[in-house]
């Protein structure tokens, strides 16, 4: 059985979404680093970031990154419709992938934890790199709404690894919010993969309310 290390609110909601899509049994073990619990030290022997979503394959070995997670499950199940079948699209929606850990992931790191690597600054400094890693996160939505929307919910009523992908990191750090305003149509996109009925029980858990 799959084994996927997570929390609420968390990007774990990520990979329980498309081992859902994968139809395989798996379970949830509750873990972050910033709650200390039996599951957060097993987490953190499988990964020493104790970075979540962490996902323990059947064979015991390890998964880790939330990209590398969906291809992974992608091209393992090749029909749960998480990747495209043809070759051309399949390589797009892995840029598409690829590109959300890249530019949009990694500033929801800085913005929650400038600490990290800021050693020591004060909190107006923190603040000034909280606004600027907000600033430099919308517009990289604004340019992934402009290059990948075609793309999203493109395989429906089957659901793709990028339509998960996006529904739940822009969800963090007001982005959803920003594209509502700068780039309406994409929102409009998400919100309808948000009602997907194997995504909305999973945001319900998540984000209730």
């Amino acid at each position: 059985m799959y084994q996927l290390y997570g929390s609420q609110g968390g990007g774990s909601a990520i990979v329980e979404i498309a081992l859902a899509c994968c139809q395989v049994p798996y379970r949830i073990i509750e873990a972050a680093s910033w709650a200390p619990s039996s599951g957060t030290d097993e987490l953190e022997r499988l990964n020493p970031l104790k970075q979540i979503p962490t996902l323990q394959l059947p064979d015991g070995s390890v998964l880790t990154e939330s990209a590398a997670i969906l291809i992974e499950l992608g091209l393992r199940y090749p029909g749960s419709g998480l990747l495209p079948e043809n070759e051309g699209a399949r390589a797009q929606a892995i840029r598409g992938l690829v590109y959300i850990a890249a530019n949009c992931y990694s500033a929801i790191g800085v913005i929650d934890y400038p600490e990290r690597w800021l050693h020591g600054a004060d909190e107006p400094l923190k603040a000034r790199v909280r606004d600027t890693a907000r600033e430099r996160l919308h517009r990289s939505w604004e340019i992934f709404a402009d290059q990948f929307s075609a793309q999203l919910g493109a395989s429906s009523p089957t659901l793709a690894a990028l339509d998960v992908h996006a529904a739940v990191v822009s969800r963090w750090a007001g982005s959803r919010e920003h594209l509502r305003r700068e780039r309406p149509d994409c929102c409009a996109l998400l919100e309808r993969i948000d009602r997907h009925p194997r995504v909305a029980p999973v945001l319900a858990r998540h984000w209730p309310g």
